[in-house]
C-alpha cells in the first residue's frame, strides 16, 4: 500500500464513528471531572494510535484498524484543543503545551510513510514521550479537583490507556519492532491493571451500573488475558492471534471507558 492510498483509506474511514470511545467526546469540557476523563483518553489514544499503526503494517484487522487510526488521530488533535482552552493552572498549560509539541513530531512519525517497520521503531520510541506528558497533565488535574471521584475518574481512566499499551506491545512483538524490554514493559501494564481492577472493585462509591460494569469488564479481561499469551506456531496461527488480540483489546477498551464515565458523573 503506497502512501496516497494508505491515507485515502484512512480518510474514507474518518466517515464511519466507532461505538463507545468517541460517542461522547464532541463536547467541550464542563467540569474538572470531564477535564481528568478527557485527559486521560489523551493517554489511551496514544497508544491506541501506536497499536492500529502496527496492526495496520501487519493488515490485522485491517478495516477496524484503518478507522481506529484516522478517529483516534481526530480525536487526540479535538481533546487537545479542549485542554487548552480549560486549563486551569500555569503548570497544566505549561505541560499541555509540552505535549502539543511532542504530538507533532509524533503525528509526523505517524502520517509520513504508510506504517513500515523501520518508521514502527521511532513510533514505538515517541508514543512513550507523548503518554509521559499526557499522564502528568492528567495528574495535575486529578490533583486539582481533590476528590474522591477525580480520583476514581483518573484510575478507572487508565485502565483504557492499559488495554490499549498491552496490545501495543502484543503487536510490536508480533511484527519485530519491539525493545528488548516490551515483555517486561507488557507484564508491568498486566500487573498495574490488575492491581487498579481490585481498587475499583472495592470503591465504596459504586453504583448498581459501576459494578455491572465492572464485572463485565472483569469477563472481557479474561479473553484479552487469554490472547495476549497466545504463541503462534505458524503464519496463520500468528495472524489469528494477533486479531484476537486486536479485537479483544477493543471491548475491554469500551467497557472501561463506558466505567470511566459512569465514575466522571459521581458528585
Amino acid at each position: 500500500m503506497n502512501r496516497r492510498h494508505f491515507l485515502h483509506a484512512s480518510l474514507l474511514a474518518s466517515s464511519t464513528l466507532l461505538v463507545g470511545v468517541y460517542a461522547k467526546a464532541d463536547a467541550r469540557i464542563v467540569n474538572i471531572n470531564d477535564a481528568i476523563n478527557k485527559s486521560g483518553r489523551q493517554r489511551m489514544l496514544s497508544q491506541r494510535l501506536a497499536k492500529s499503526y502496527l496492526q495496520i503494517g501487519q493488515s490485522i484487522d485491517l478495516p477496524r484498524s484503518q478507522k481506529i487510526f484516522t478517529l483516534s488521530m481526530a480525536l487526540f488533535e479535538r481533546q487537545l484543543a479542549d485542554l487548552e482552552s480549560y486549563a486551569p493552572t500555569p503548570e497544566n498549560k505549561a505541560t499541555l503545551a509540552d505535549l502539543k509539541k511532542t504530538w507533532g513530531r509524533y503525528k509526523e512519525v505517524l502520517i509520513t510513510n504508510p506504517p513500515n517497520q523501520q518508521d514502527a521503531k521511532s513510533v514505538m520510541t515517541i508514543n512513550e514521550e507523548v503518554l509521559a506528558l499526557a499522564h502528568a497533565a492528567t495528574l495535575q488535574l486529578e490533583k486539582l479537583s481533590g476528590s474522591t471521584a477525580g480520583h476514581l475518574v483518573n484510575i478507572a481512566g487508565r485502565q483504557r490507556m492499559l488495554s490499549q499499551r498491552m496490545a501495543k506491545f502484543y503487536q510490536a512483538i508480533n511484527w519485530g519492532v519491539a525493545s528488548s524490554n516490551a515483555l517486561v514493559n507488557l507484564a508491568k501494564a498486566r500487573d498495574e491493571f490488575l492491581t487498579a481492577m481490585a481498587e475499583l472493585s472495592a470503591s465504596p462509591k459504586n453504583t448498581l451500573l459501576i459494578k455491572q460494569e465492572i464485572t463485565l469488564a472483569q469477563q472481557q479481561w479474561f479473553f484479552f488475558d487469554q490472547a495476549l499469551k497466545s504463541s503462534a506456531i505458524s503464519n496463520d496461527s500468528k495472524v489469528r492471534f494477533a486479531t484476537n488480540v486486536a479485537t479483544s483489546s477493543e471491548r475491554i477498551l469500551e467497557t472501561m471507558d463506558k466505567i470511566t464515565g459512569l465514575y466522571e458523573q459521581l458528585a
